[in-house]
């Protein structure tokens, strides 16, 4: 960014105007699109992090029903039973 104001010559102050224009026309255009790039990333993320819980929901699931099971069982599978 340069300081127009010091130019004298309205054709310099004008074009100084318009590099600056450019430059952050320029600017703006890389910041959306790297603002861009890490939304879509975090996106993926995200995504992959529901996926991630809902496989150990799935498991968590599987184990309590399991662990249900086993208290449901009679002691029995426990203590066998004395042979004397």
């Amino acid at each position: 960014m340069e300081v127009c104001t010091a130019e004298k010559q309205m054709e310099r102050r004008t074009s100084c105007l318009q590099a600056n224009g450019e430059f952050l026309q320029q600017t703006l255009v890389k910041l959306t699109r790297e603002t861009r790039d890490k939304l879509a990333a975090a996106d993926r993320e995200l995504a992959s992090a529901k996926a991630e819980i809902a496989t150990l929901k799935a498991a968590m699931g599987k184990l309590e029903a399991e662990l249900k099971d086993m208290k449901a069982k009679p002691a029995a599978v426990e203590k066998p039973a004395d042979k004397k």
